[in-house]
């Protein structure tokens, strides 16, 4: 199944929240026991819980890549970066139903690739196609990419949220997460319920609504 969690803040340098992210991570350990990875820089932070199904090796996350295409995985089952020099970063949890059509899209573009998982096709394609990746995937995802050239994060989901993004701003705070417990173990998010969430839940749940992504 697989779980992500981060936040960003361009406001102060949160390289020594690693035990925050940790912690979040922690609560997504059903939805991935077979690996955990993180990354932090000064702005950002990433993690991702893993559960194996193709490329034990090569679909490591959160992975990474430079501009120039090359693909730097870690080996250790906790895969703990701090401060990794790398252009791209993604923390991603689906299935891409037309990676196929996407590889050999990048192929012909070329794009190389080291492993045989879906994450870097959709990597490379967001490298390639920009916010625009969205338009070109047919599947169920939920994802972030930081762009540590430009400072950006970039995050989506399906369209129907079969894969589930949760998320709130605090403190300049951008938090978010696959399961909503995740968010309550960042200091200072409070569990608040009101009528809209109850029908969010109880009318479509585990799915939600667009409209309905911050709390």
């Amino acid at each position: 199944m697989c779980g992500i969690v981060g936040f960003v803040n361009f406001e102060k340098d949160i390289t020594n929240s690693k035990n925050i992210l940790i912690n979040m991570n922690n609560t997504l350990s059903k939805r991935g026991p077979d690996e955990e990875g993180y990354y932090i820089n000064n702005h950002v932070a990433l993690a991702h819980k893993r559960l194996i199904v193709i490329d034990p090796e090569g679909g490591k996350q959160p992975m990474s890549a430079s501009s120039n295409q090359s693909v730097s995985i870690d080996k250790p089952k906790t895969n703990m970066l701090i401060n990794y020099n790398s252009n791209f970063i993604i923390s991603y949890n689906g299935q891409i139903y037309n990676t196929n059509e996407l590889r050999k899209t990048l192929e012909e573009n070329d794009f190389t690739f080291d492993t045989h998982s879906d994450t870097e096709v959709l990597l490379k394609s967001y490298i390639f196609y920009g916010n625009d990746v969205v338009k070109h995937l047919n599947g169920i995802f939920s994802f972030a990419i930081w762009n540590s050239s430009k400072e950006e994060l970039f995050v989506a989901r399906d369209h129907f949220g079969v894969k589930p993004f949760f998320y709130t701003i605090i403190d300049n705070s951008f938090i978010f997460a696959s399961e909503i417990k995740a968010l309550f173990e960042y200091p200072g998010v409070e569990k608040i319920l009101d009528s809209q969430g109850i029908s969010e839940l109880f009318g479509i749940g585990p799915a939600h609504t667009p409209r309905y992504n911050y709390i």
